[in-house]
């Protein structure tokens, strides 16, 4: 390696492992925790009004979140051990892939019983797949930058709904209910005229169907699309590109912060903020393992949330590649074997602390390259947060808070910088010579948008498929690799299969 070479890999190695002074971090870090919260705490509040459980043990199950959230960053960023953590800015958080089983887990049976049964599905699938990382990272040499920049893109567009959804004041499926009073009336109407109907016939004539005059009224959500809301969003996403712009140093760093700080300013002078919850939060609440009782565990319910984690770690390599992108530290396939391992040790220390499977949250991805800081430090920051925050329900409270059109505005940002790390490696991709690249791109992000434009494409398939095919991510993932196998053969550029060696070697 050359004097130049050397050089530029310490400076590499420096801008991920470098430690910034006390207030920085504590500054950057709650910058992560405030764009992850409102993901966080969603996937308890879910499961844990499926499963019927007390606003109290709702509570506890937020708790445990942030608690866990805190403690897998860390093991994460700052690495347990050998074979614990990738060491990377990464931040940890329940990941959305489960939601769909636990939900349907929590159907079946619910109450503490059905909390207990999905902990052991959970705590199984996590020991499963800390087995399984080391094999799952073998297929780093699959993912040439055609596929990762693919995936990394696929991964930002489909964020970007969730930005949408929260400058909206909720998801595309909320704007409309369906008018009750109305629905009513017309179905009196319908019954009404069809026994006028009956009547009318003959002694012995089956009786007419009863039909409505027309398709189900609904009525519009005043929350949804509100101008007021989507003003204090586009008032976030105008203060961040101010701050990017005009600001130095420091300032510019914690643009997305200051924002949704600006932000929450104007939700409360409009009367849109509340710290009702605050009041009424205690000061201090312990996160104990077992807290619903001993889990029970089911085989099925094992290997279907194994299968989730099969989604999840497919997805995460995605989320290292781009972090590997982003700082500039390229990553082994004993680093990502590694990272893996984590997802599955979170998700075993989920089920025992009353929580759920953990994966990279892609938010903060985005978050690294907004803000140019590569400091896993900063993440490590973040995680003695989280776990703060898990322990003092006040402060969690506060958190809460912040109105998601406030975030709304951030996620714009934070997410299309995802998509953007994604096409700027596809810049590099050799697309003249190789033509056959623009298949795999254009194929695979279309297979992408999928689940995205049809949400509901899988109801005529089985159920236990919805886990797999609802992710559009993973569907880009097995696209993009599949392809690129089929028309590339798996080979890679000269660089890339001299890396692809190096990584073989250093495992």
């Amino acid at each position: 390696m050359s004097e130049h070479s050397k050089a530029v890999h310490i400076q590499e190695v420096d801008a991920v492992d470098e430690r910034l002074p006390t207030g920085r971090l504590f500054t950057l870090g709650l910058q992560h925790v405030l764009v992850m919260y409102a993901g966080a705490v969603a996937v308890p509040l879910i499961v844990g009004r499926a499963l019927k459980l007390s606003p109290e043990q709702v509570a506890m199950l937020i708790s445990a979140d942030l608690f866990c959230c805190g403690l897998v960053t860390l093991i994460q960023s700052l690495g347990f051990g050998r074979h614990f953590g990738i060491k990377l800015p990464v931040m940890m958080g329940v990941t959305f892939a489960a939601v769909g089983p636990m939900v349907a887990m929590a159907n079946v049976q619910g109450g503490p019983e059905g909390a207990r049964a999905i902990f052991g599905a959970i705590i199984g699938a996590g020991l499963i797949s800390m087995a399984i990382a080391p094999l799952m990272s073998r297929l780093l040499r699959f993912f040439p930058p055609v596929v990762t920049g693919t995936i990394i893109a696929i991964i930002g567009i489909s964020l970007m709904r969730v930005g949408i959804g929260w400058a909206m004041g909720g998801p595309a499926p909320t704007a409309q209910s369906v008018d009750v009073p109305k629905l009513v009336a017309m179905v009196d109407a319908a019954k009404a005229k069809a026994a006028e109907a009956a009547a009318t016939l003959p002694p012995g004539a089956s009786a007419p169907e009863m039909k409505l005059p027309g398709p189900v009224p609904m009525k519009d959500n005043p929350n949804y699309g509100a101008l007021d809301n989507m003003g204090v969003a586009a008032f976030v996403l105008a203060a961040i590109l101010l701050l990017v712009r005009y600001g130095r140093g420091f300032v510019a760093n914690i643009a997305v912060l200051l924002g949704i700080v600006l932000g929450c300013f104007v939700a409360v002078g409009m009367g849109k903020m509340h710290f009702d919850k605050v009041a009424q939060a205690h000061w201090v609440d312990i996160v104990t393992p077992f807290a619903f009782g001993m889990p029970t565990f089911d085989l099925v319910m094992v290997l279907t949330m194994t299968l989730v984690m099969i989604v999840v770690m497919i997805e995460s390599t995605g989320m290292f590649l781009a972090l590997s992108e982003i700082t500039g530290r390229k990553i082994s396939q004993r680093d990502l074997s590694n990272g893996l391992r984590t997802d599955g040790l979170g998700t075993l220390i989920g089920g025992l602390f009353n929580t759920f499977p953990y994966t990279s949250f892609s938010q903060n991805v985005g978050l690294v390259g907004v803000t140019g800081v590569k400091s896993r430090w900063v993440c490590v920051a973040a995680g003695i947060i989280m776990l703060v925050l898990g322990m003092l329900p006040k402060m969690a409270a506060l958190v809460e808070s912040v109105p998601t059109f406030v975030l709304g505005g951030a996620g714009l940002v934070m997410f299309g910088m995802v998509a953007a790390t994604g096409i700027r490696i596809l810049a590099n991709v050799d697309f003249k010579t190789s033509r056959n690249n623009l298949y795999i791109v254009a194929i695979s992000i279309g297979a992408g948008m999928i689940p995205l434009v049809a949400p509901r494409w899988t109801q005529q398939m089985a159920h236990s498929l919805h886990p797999l095919l609802e992710s559009g991510i993973l569907l880009t993932s097995i696209s993009a690799v599949a392809l690129n196998l089929y028309f590339n053969g798996g080979k890679a550029d000269e660089a890339a299969s001299i890396e692809a060696a190096k990584t073989a070697e250093a495992h």
